[in-house]
């Protein structure tokens, strides 16, 4: 084992073990620069007899080019290619630049990453060494990071080595903390490294200072003289990660000049592609035998690839070189690099080796920036722009350039960056539209930053200014200041939904046909001026028109999220199922970091009232984590509304506080409104109906998107159990209003079970089974099992105590399922009074499947093969087997026929929703 790491040798051996024995394994190796994690990479490497091994190292100059580092991965493997299923293949293929296409599907992408993995796997054990994540690509961060959390029951280890976990794909992963090793650890490998004796001070002060760092022990003594051994002088005092380079750089200082040129052209030749670095050294006029110096000291190895002892080598040979001689080398790789096979790369190094502005070079990164989009996603595509737009010398072509930078800048997550190079392009000669366009994107990054009452004003006047230039354009401003003044609410100021509305009405006339995007802009004015059933058809044709497979790209992902509010607004429960998932994937797909985090939060949404909390919250927490990073305002609502259906008094009140002081701050409107929901949620959960009550309420003063109908059905239940009849009477005819103009089953399922808590005993019973039948057919799982839960209350009130137990049993065993605590406990204390004990919930129950295993089950009922079920759940079709195995032991059979009878004689009770 290596030295001191006892502990982590282990770790990876038991990992190798389980995949050997057919489990998958992923682990992030995360500690600073030199620690050791490329030892215990190399360990495991050495220790992997009877498996395949396959290595990436991150590389910080690629990190903008997309795909790369996952190319280097799976290069030795595209053998496999052809035996992934054709969408998989196509979308790969697309990534690495082997087909010609539009941009690829990001989950595609992964799907095909585990897909081929599992493939390889099937010849042998397959461990992947990924080193120096931290410089991987994000577009290859995703998509293994995908494939990592999805491996299960494949014979595949996979192992990352990183310095910090900042990319919020590798959050959740197991991971191992690498730090240094022990004093007498260290003690033995800095004696090890050192000729002749050492003063024990110096020594002492030596591992003092390296904290265990096993490069640092072994480089730091050989950028010291002995002299300065023995006294103990002119130890460095630099952090750790610049002590360690500096080593290196005193090496590389010694080396010839001709060397050092070769290591510097090494350096900033990222893909490792020997026959190209050796290129670019004749272009140079550097002979080879210049590489024996750098090998001998053993900084460089030469082989079929070009890898340096660590990644710090690369940076101090980069990092000592004049701005001159970098530029020299770009030069050559430039020139090296063939301009129809790898245009791109190409362009990179000609800009890099620019001195001045370049209008050849900055028009030829312009190109690269809708290829490496197509590929790559909206992050490749601003640094080329960015780029381009620093090369560009005329001063109007500067400020385009500029602006189309900062679009895309703002659009992948970076607003700070984008605000930079809009005030370059604001200080640009532009034409009348441009100036038009940054207004616009001034008003998006101040939505994006705060969603307050400060975005609408903004929005509004690029969208009459707009209005005399790009009809098109000016209505999806006009539809983007609607939706700002909907997230505005009732902090709006003086300018309310009304007025927005008859101000969006005055838009220019859009194209013919109308797109999409113009029917839901006209839907949203006639919902606010002429009322909401006015408001309904528009409203709902424009949710078909978004939901037809032709009818969106990766520019609709915009829109989607007012879509989804619109779907709710309506009671289209399949619209804002479907709208919200296709809204994360063509975001994810795009790399749009900007509009991720709502994506997620509306994803988040449809799987609170799904019943599938745990998908909820992993979603919630990926939006909150990207928020963070890009620095845009913190979305709680998901966050809220799933802590209060889990009946989690404490979080709900810390999240409503925290909502409410950020809110008011920004002047976001709608998180009050939502706060007071989810508190009525809560409150009715638990039983406490004045509270409810008095939440709801306050809840239904303002007509917000969707939220304004939720809330009358929690003030109906709460008015009608808290003694106020007439209060009931009027929220319910609001709420009818509303679900008789939708007239889809969850609305009308809604309005049946709440006409119930008013009617008396004749009515009351038709009505609850109409409202569980129609639930029962919509995707509103909790609102199904409070049905059945106010049902079985309402039967066990009427002394139908037999009766009253199935509906209460249903519903305590589903809010336990899935989490809903406070509702679980209120259909326990009623089946308590019912003389029944609601039995605990444990692993050993019949039925007691996963939520996955449960999605499982019925696919495999409904005729999916496994591969299809892989497609559709983005899992290998191995892990579907192993998943089928559980569920037929968990049950007790033994095939799918007998998974369908049983499923035919017992229904979907068998399985969890």
């Amino acid at each position: 084992m290596l030295l001191g790491r006892a502990t982590a040798c282990r770790t990876l051996d038991r990992l190798l073990c389980e995949t050997r024995s057919g489990h998958s394994g992923t682990l992030v190796l995360r500690g600073d620069p030199g620690i050791g994690k490329s030892a215990l990479l190399d360990y495991l490497a050495e220790r992997a007899s009877g498996c395949r091994v396959v290595r990436a190292r991150g590389v910080e100059s690629e990190m903008e080019l997309a795909f790369s580092g996952l190319h280097q991965l799976c290069a030795p493997m595209l053998h496999q290619l052809e035996r992934l299923p054709a969408p998989q293949r196509d979308a790969l293929g697309i990534a690495f630049g082997l087909r010609a296409a539009n941009s690829p599907d990001r989950f595609l992408v992964g799907l095909a990453v585990l897909s081929l993995l599992s493939e390889v796997a099937e010849e042998q054990p397959l461990v992947c060494l990924i080193d120096d994540m931290q410089w991987l690509d994000h577009a290859s961060v995703q998509a293994l990071a995908f494939a990592g959390r999805r491996l299960l029951a494949e014979p595949v280890l996979l192992v990352f080595a990183v310095r910090e976990i900042r990319q919020q794909e590798l959050l959740g992963l197991p991971d191992l903390v690498v730090d240094g090793i022990g004093d007498r650890d260290a003690r033995q490998l800095l004696t090890s490294a050192i000729r002749g004796r050492l003063d024990a001070q110096v020594l002492d002060r030596i591992i003092a200072e390296t904290h265990g760092n096993p490069l640092a022990l072994l480089e730091l003594p050989r950028g010291l003289t002995s002299a300065q051994l023995a006294g103990g002088f002119g130890l460095p005092t630099r952090p750790l990660a610049s002590r360690i380079e500096q080593s290196f750089r005193s090496r590389l200082e010694v080396l010839p000049p001709e060397t050092q040129l070769l290591l510097l052209t090494a350096s900033a030749e990222p893909i490792g592609d020997a026959s190209l670095l050796w290129r670019a050294a004749g272009i140079l006029g550097i002979d080879p035998r210049a590489a024996a110096p750098a090998q001998d000291a053993g900084l460089l190895e030469l082989g079929s690839r070009v890898q340096f002892r660590h990644p710090l080598v690369r940076s101090a040979a980069y990092k000592a070189a004049t701005l001159s001689d970098r530029r020299k080398v770009h030069r050559a790789l430039a020139e090296a690099t063939d301009q129809h096979a790898d245009p791109d790369r190409r362009a990179w190094h000609r800009a890099r080796a620019a001195p001045g502005p370049d209008e050849t070079v900055a028009a030829e990164l312009e190109h690269s920036a809708g290829r490496a989009q197509g590929r790559g996603g909206i992050a490749a595509a601003a640094a080329f722009l960015e780029r381009a737009a620093e090369l560009t010398p005329e001063p109007a072509r500067l400020g385009t350039r500029a602006l189309a930078a900062a679009q895309a800048k703002f659009d992948a997550g970076s607003p700070d960056r984008a605000t930079e190079l809009l005030a370059t392009a604001e200080m640009s000669p532009l034409d009348d539209l441009k100036r038009a366009r940054a207004e616009r994107l001034r008003a998006q990054i101040t939505f994006a930053r705060n969603r307050g009452s400060g975005a609408p004003a903004l929005l509004l006047g690029a969208a009459r200014r707009l209005s005399q230039l790009d009809a098109g354009l000016a209505r999806e401003t006009y539809l983007e200041m609607l939706g700002a003044v909907m997230f505005a609410g009732r902090l709006g100021g003086s300018r309310g939904l009304r007025e927005a509305a008859e101000a969006a009405r005055a838009a220019p006339p859009g194209p013919r046909p109308p797109r999409a995007i113009d029917l839901l802009l006209d839907g949203l004015a006639t919902r606010f001026i002429e009322g909401y059933t006015a408001g309904v058809p528009p409203l709902k044709n424009a949710l078909r028109a978004l939901n037809r497979d032709d009818g969106h790209s990766e520019d609709d992902a915009r829109w989607l999220w007012l879509a989804c509010r619109v779907a709710t607004d309506v009671w289209d429960d399949e619209s804002w199922h479907e709208l919200a998932s296709l809204q994360v994937r063509l975001v994810r797909s795009a790399g749009a970091l900007n509009v991720l985090p709502i994506a997620l939060t509306y994803r988040a949404g449809v799987c609170v009232h799904a019943g599938e909390f745990a998908a909820a919250s992993a979603l919630i927490d990926e939006a909150e984590t990207i928020t963070q990073a890009t620095g845009n305002a913190p979305l709680r609502y998901s966050s809220l509304v799933l802590a209060a259906w889990r009946g989690q008094q404490p979080e709900v009140l810390k999240l409503t506080q925290a909502s409410l002081d950020d809110a008011t701050r920004r002047g976001e409107g709608r998180a009050i409104t939502l706060a007071e929901y989810a508190t009525a949620v809560l409150y009715n959960g638990f039983g406490q109906y004045q509270t409810a009550f008095e939440a709801a309420q306050k809840a239904c003063e303002h007509d917000d998107l969707g939220l304004c109908g939720w809330a009358l059905i929690e003030l109906i239940e709460a008015a009608a159990r808290s003694g106020r009849p007439q209060a009931a009477a009027a929220a319910f005819e609001r709420l009818e209003e509303r679900t008789r103009a939708s007239g889809t089953d969850w609305a009308l399922g809604i309005e049946a079970r709440s006409r119930a808590l008013l009617s008396d005993a004749d009515a009351a019973d038709a009505l609850y089974r109409e409202a569980i039948e129609r639930l029962t057919r919509s995707r509103i799982v909790v609102h199904l099992f409070r049905a059945r839960l106010l049902y079985g209350e309402w039967l066990r009130r009427e002394n139908h105590r037999s009766a009253s137990r199935e509906h209460l049993r249903a519903a305590h065993e589903v809010f336990s399922h899935i989490g809903a605590d406070g509702f679980a406990e209120r259909a326990r204390r009623e089946l308590l009074a019912t003389g029944e004990t609601a039995r605990k919930r444990t692993v050993d129950t019949f039925g007691e499947l996963t939520a996955q295993e449960g999605q499982i089950a019925r696919l495999a009922c409904d005729g999916y093969t496994n591969p299809e079920i892989g497609g559709q759940l983005f899992i290998s079709s191995r892990t579907v087997e192993w998943h089928l195995r559980k569920v037929y032991t968990k049950l007790g059979i033994g095939s799918r026929r007998e998974l369908r009878n049983m499923l035919a004689s017992n229904g979907n009770a068998a399985l969890p929703t």
